[in-house]
């Protein structure tokens, strides 16, 4: 996260008005001192446990490059709006699998909950084709593009099966939603596992640009959901993760911090600052969309 907050120009949350909320759908969260005193509601569509809990790990990762605070790190690995509070909705199993059924129902309940707790962007980390037939998957689509239409944010993961062109999900290739790609820039290039070179990319011959937006997301450095006491404080409190998946809290926080700043934006007006700030890195427009996200250029003005 030290490399990602250079890169794209993010440095400590910025003046403004109070922090929105940030709703998560995933694998659910543990109490890692990093994001503690932040998650002000949680959900478990798949065992209806009361206690915050994740079996995977995902979820934290993805909640920790949103907004962990990088407290047991000195501040090295905080993510990118570190005051936000988090709702969070586990609708996937510690092997990342889940149901449409889930998802919907954890969508319906952010939807609930977007009052009461000021929720102005959902973040959804899974590439959406592992987990529903074609039908289902269009199923999601509309209840996502309805919760669009109430004002929410929605970012989705763009997937992991490129580098094909037109390998989006039906999801992705909504033009309401938000749909993040993986680029590095000028990291990683020589690697075979960069994210590049998997992301999932558009259709050439679309007339509108998908994914929208790129972001870093090999090997990034966040919250470790099996975290845990050691001798002398915490042990295994980060851990390297890379895909789609890490790219999409990334924007999810730039627009946390563009919400803060003014939260007299509705979400329309939102997505067009995020593309028309986005930096253009030279490759074809199924691959980066407008460019990779950049937070200075964002919140100018």
């Amino acid at each position: 996260m030290f490399r990602v907050r250079r890169q794209i120009g993010a440095g400590i949350s910025r003046a403004g008005e109070a922090s929105p909320v940030v709703a998560v759908l995933d694998t659910g969260v543990t109490e890692h001192p990093d994001l503690r005193g932040r998650i002000v509601d949680f959900r478990d569509f798949l065992e209806d446990r009361r206690r915050i809990y994740d079996d995977s790990g995902h979820g934290t990762h993805v909640c920790g490059i949103i907004g962990g605070n990088g407290s047991l790190s000195g501040g090295k690995y905080r993510g990118i709006a570190p005051t936000v509070s988090l709702v969070v909705g586990k609708v996937l199993d510690r092997k990342g699998d889940g149901t449409v059924e889930a998802m919907l129902d954890g969508v319906d309940w952010v939807l609930e909950k977007m009052t009461e707790w000021n929720i102005r962007i959902l973040n959804i980390s899974v590439g959406m084709g592992r987990l529903m037939n074609e039908e289902k998957e269009r199923m999601l689509k509309k209840k996502l593009e309805q919760a669009w239409d109430r004002g929410l944010l929605v970012v989705c993961a763009a997937g992991n099966n490129g580098p094909a062109c037109d390998t989006l999900s039906t999801v992705g290739k909504s033009r309401r939603l938000i749909t993040v790609g993986c680029h590095d820039g000028a990291y990683f290039q020589d690697s075979v596992k960069r994210c590049a070179a998997y992301s999932s990319r558009g259709s050439r011959f679309e007339t509108y640009r998908k994914p929208d937006i790129v972001a870093p997301g090999t090997e990034i450095i966040s919250c470790n959901g099996g975290v845990g006491r050691g001798i002398g404080g915490y042990r295994n409190a980060y851990i390297a993760k890379s895909g789609t998946s890490m790219a999409t809290p990334i924007v999810s926080g730039a627009l946390a911090l563009l919400l803060q700043k003014h939260p007299e934006y509705d979400n329309e007006t939102a997505k067009k600052k995020l593309l028309d700030t986005a930096e253009d890195l030279g490759e074809p427009w199924y691959q980066q969309g407008w460019g990779m996200v950049n937070v200075e250029r964002l919140l100018e003005g």
